[in-house]
């Protein structure tokens, strides 16, 4: 069984419910709906069918809400703009016009108090490169550095300026508002600057009953020189790699991805590698060779997901893109991994008897473990442990935790009752079902990690089993 999850963003190109249906039976685990281009009535309608084709095939696909965030963009232009090398280039601010040929205006007010001359701005994904020359009044005056096109709103990155935009736009509240109404999984919050974005996010979902994970996305420098402060707070982290490979120098993105994961890994909290995994395969029905080495090295060094974007979203094989990391994963997994996790220092009490479960089974190469769990707590604790052999089974009373499990490493779960006065009939009920749907079958070795009430307490046991 592939333990590494598949993340697959919805778009034109595969949000119908056979294109779906197909999706899931290769393997996804959770859709992303890219909040920047999706409109409300459309994400309504999507989640109700993704939720429908995994119900008519008896699985759980989980649903990850990606904020668009505080994005700096170019205005519209009437036509392309051809730039050159050499060349002059306006940018301006707050209804400024400009006489020069080539000029735009910015969305943000604040653009000319943040950038300093001689910094770098990097346009339309990091294509157009542009030196800061001077500024003044509400203008920029740049110099081309790179030769490209532009078009309307194009995307803007100013590596290395620390920007004074809201780390959650009026956008982004009313998104969320919606993920909270359709019950979403996860919300990942775009460009992450520090801790208190996480918090503030957090604050905002305080108000309601229905609360989603929160996933960091780490996408600028100011991001990697505070990660350890938001992952202490974050409860999952998303490398998004496409405006962090712009944002950093791009020989310094694998060193910070790995780093990341190693963090990750260290302190219990699920990673997702984002961007450019299959880029190739928006046009092409074959991965490159580059591409599946860089899928292969995010399956072994042990992050918890892989994700597809526009390769799924707008690409022409999304199905076959979610077949290619299926099968990437599988065989790495068989070779083993980076073992990141043996650097975690456990303190609480159910951190150990997870560890004490997970060093059992891989003596014993088990052939599952099956835990239980009312909130989720003790299969992610499983999962962080990462079993060399052994798929995780965790049995969940609460059909929303089971959806809040779909990210976590090795992880299958499952919604099913529990008979709290008799737990031996729970398991004995877990493993019917698990054999019955041929996950297990007679002669398999299993660990079981279950409660035991003493007086008025519950206290966790670990148990070996041949089915």
């Amino acid at each position: 069984m592939r333990k590494t999850k598949i993340i697959t963003t919805l778009g034109p190109a595969s949000s119908k419910a056979k294109k779906i249906g197909k999706m899931i039976d290769m393997g996804l685990d959770i859709v992303r709906l890219n909040m920047s281009h999706a409109p409300h009535d459309w994400v309504r309608e999507v989640v109700a069918t993704v939720r429908e084709q995994a119900d008519k095939r008896g699985k759980i696909v989980g649903v990850l809400l990606d904020t668009q965030g505080p994005e700096i963009r170019t205005g519209n232009l009437p036509a392309e703009l051809n730039l050159e090398p050499g060349e002059k280039f306006t940018f301006t601010v707050r209804g400024e016009t400009s006489e020069e040929l080539h000029s735009v205006d910015v969305n943000y007010e604040n653009f000319i108090n943040d950038i300093s001359v001689d910094d770098v701005i990097m346009v339309d994904s990091g294509e157009i490169h542009m030196k800061v020359l001077a500024k003044f009044d509400n203008k920029v005056e740049c110099e081309i550095l790179t030769p490209g096109k532009l078009g309307s709103r194009r995307h803007i990155n100013l590596p290395g300026v620390k920007v004074s935009l809201p780390p959650i736009t009026d956008k982004d509240r009313a998104d969320i508002a919606l993920g909270i109404e359709l019950e979403v999984d996860f919300i990942a919050l775009s460009f992450v600057r520090e801790a208190g974005d996480i918090k503030m996010l957090r604050e905002l979902l305080a108000e309601h009953s229905h609360k989603p994970a929160i996933i960091a996305k780490i996408e600028d420098q100011q991001a990697v020189k505070n990660f350890d402060e938001i992952v202490a707070v974050a409860d999952g982290i998303m490398v998004a790699r496409g405006d962090l490979g712009i944002e950093c120098p791009y020989e310094e993105l694998p060193i910070i991805q790995r780093r990341l994961v190693k963090t990750c890994l260290r302190l219990g909290r699920p990673v997702i590698v984002a961007t450019h995994m299959l880029e190739s395969m928006i046009e092409s029905p074959m991965p490159t060779r580059a591409e599946i080495t860089d899928v292969a090295n995010a399956v072994f060094e042990e992050t918890d997901a892989i994700m597809l974007s526009g390769e799924s979203a707008v690409g022409q094989y999304p199905v076959k893109c979610v077949e290619v990391l299926d099968r990437i994963a599988r065989r790495t997994e068989r070779s083993g991994g980076a073992d990141y996790h043996k650097l975690a220092e456990f303190v609480d009490p159910r951190e150990k008897l997870a560890n004490s479960a997970v060093v059992l089974a891989d003596q014993l190469k088990a052939d599952a473990v099956l835990l239980f769990t009312n909130t989720g707590t003790m299969a992610r604790y499983v999962s962080w442990q990462r079993p060399r052999y052994s798929p995780i089974y965790a049995a969940c009373s609460d059909a929303k935790v089971a959806a809040s499990l779909t990210l976590n490493w090795g992880v299958r779960p499952f919604q099913m009752d529990f008979d709290e006065g008799h737990p031996d009939t729970t398991i004995d009920r877990a493993l019917q079902k698990l054999i019955t749907e041929g996950k297990l079958e007679a002669g398999n070795s299993i660990i079981i990690i279950t409660g035991i009430k003493v007086g008025d307490q519950v206290v966790g046991s670990i148990q070996s089993r041949i089915v």
